[in-house]
């Protein structure tokens, strides 16, 4: 139904008419979506041929919730004492590195590259920052210590009941312990492989299919074999949840929903796994 509304008088004299639709069809949000995408492809592009400060602040404005996302997911791992907020803060300085590094003519998308960047930013920040405590350090050591010397002697992955044996503590002293290494272990997956190899976190041992380089290549797929065999000796449980928390995405509390516990016991899960996964790659890359 429409109604005829008159325009103010014109100049001219006299009375005009619109026609007003009482129900405005709704913009299709497919050509809306296209029409967003053509706009930052746009930016990219005056980005890159003026490096404008303005422009780049309009695309870290853009993909702000990238850094969101990452932080809060890096976060889930960490003690409540640890705010989200300095994450966020440490993880925009990686975001703004993204744009300025990030090459479009390569045809690579942005996306999963700056979450790398937004990552490791966030996880430099916490190792400068040291919010782990000397004495969790070296408890860590010492479960990292115990778990060499009983897999060397059974040549297989320790339960924690013979973890604890080994520590001289009880199942559930030690799973009290995970729960206080859970700050180490959240940037341990980056740095499993770095293990004698110069610090190269695992985002840098992936070839860049781009750019033909037989030995970087070779070196990735050896560093992807060990990760793959260390993750295999993991007992069921620990490989599902290093592959649901870093391969797909899940959240610490949509793991638990999926093997029916709650976050915390996820949380201590995660570190065991870490801590074998440590352990069985420093022993590969020995032998």
């Amino acid at each position: 139904m429409t109604e005829h509304t008159p325009d103010p008088e014109p100049l001219g004299g006299g009375i005009r008419t619109l026609t007003v639709a009482r129900h405005p069809v709704a913009r299709d949000p497919d050509r809306r979506g296209d029409e967003v995408e053509a706009a930052i492809v746009a930016l990219w592009r005056s980005f890159g041929r003026s490096r404008d400060p303005e422009l780049r602040d309009r695309l870290v404005l853009h993909y702000a919730p990238l850094v969101k996302y990452v932080a809060g997911r890096v976060g889930t791992g960490l003690p409540a004492h640890v705010d989200i907020a300095d994450l966020v803060q440490s993880g925009v300085f990686g975001l703004v590195d993204a744009i300025e590094r990030f090459e479009p003519e390569r045809g690579l998308r942005f996306e999963p590259y700056a979450m790398q960047r937004i990552r490791g930013a966030i996880l430099d920040d916490l190792r400068a920052q040291d919010w782990v405590p000397r004495s969790v350090r070296s408890r860590a050591r010492e479960v990292e210590r115990a778990l060499e010397r009983l897999e060397g002697r059974l040549q297989r992955t320790a339960s924690d009941s013979e973890v604890a044996d080994e520590l001289g503590i009880t199942v559930s002293e030690l799973r009290d312990t995970y729960a206080q290494l859970q700050l180490t272990s959240v940037v341990a997956l980056d740095e499993l492989v770095a293990v004698g190899r110069a610090g190269q976190s695992l985002a840098e041992t992936l070839p860049d299919t781009t750019v033909p380089d037989p030995g970087a290549v070779l070196d990735g797929v050896e560093n992807r074999r060990l990760l793959a065999h260390a993750v295999s000796q993991l007992v069921e449980r620990d490989r599902v949840v290093v592959s649901l928390y870093y391969f797909e995405n899940l959240t610490l509390a949509e793991i638990g929903g999926v093997l029916g516990v709650t976050e915390s016991r996820v949380c201590q899960l995660h570190t065991r796994a870490m801590l074998r996964l440590r352990t069985k790659l420093q022993d590969a890359i020995a032998g």
